[in-house]
């Protein structure tokens, strides 16, 4: 139901942010509002478990935008994609938390002060990861000892990379597309 009503090149690219930036805001300020509507689900819970428990290095490197993994207790994760909690100034690249004050089109950038080109902090159709998080990721993955795959269809580059560079690096990838009876229990 993400994109019901909407088609992906008039809300999810650069160009449709410079064709029109209410609909973008529009549409994305409706998924904002609906965060506090849904509920970590059970992997989500887990995976947080795991970040709070788990003795050594845990990192998760999420594709979500929605902020589940934090709802859950999670704190050592990526966002690989962005987040909708944050907007990203399209003059500056500072990004900022998203709050009730950013929702009009005409906000200022509170660090250059440029009205008009705050936007989403998510990777849209046609946009590259940001190097950062995708720099932090690949590091990650190469020092694994141990990577678990869930919740994702894995085709997605670069981020379907990652499982690759963790077992050619020695890891024992978990990957519960090939297995259906883990992602069971």
């Amino acid at each position: 139901g993400l994109w019901e009503g909407h088609r992906v090149e008039d809300v999810a690219t650069p160009e449709a942010f410079a064709r029109d930036q209410g609909l973008v805001h529009q549409f994305y300020n409706a998924r904002r509002a609906r965060l506090g509507e849904v509920e970590p689900n059970a992997a989500h819970v887990a995976l947080a478990r795991l970040d709070a428990e788990w003795p050594g290095d845990f990192l998760i490197v999420t594709q979500n935008v929605d902020l589940l993994h934090e709802a859950a207790g999670s704190r050592k994760l990526i966002h690989m994609h962005g987040q909708m909690g944050q907007m990203l100034c399209n003059n500056c690249g500072q990004r900022a938390a998203w709050g009730e004050e950013a929702l009009r089109i005409d906000m200022a950038c509170g660090h250059c002060d440029t009205a008009g080109g705050l936007r989403p902090d998510v990777v849209w159709f046609e946009e590259t990861l940001p190097e950062d998080a995708l720099a932090r990721a690949e590091d990650a993955a190469r020092r694994a000892d141990v990577m678990l795959v869930v919740g994702t269809s894995a085709e997605v580059w670069p981020a379907a990379a990652l499982p690759r560079y963790a077992k050619g690096a020695g890891a024992r990838v978990i990957d519960y597309r090939e297995r259906p009876d883990l992602a069971a229990k």
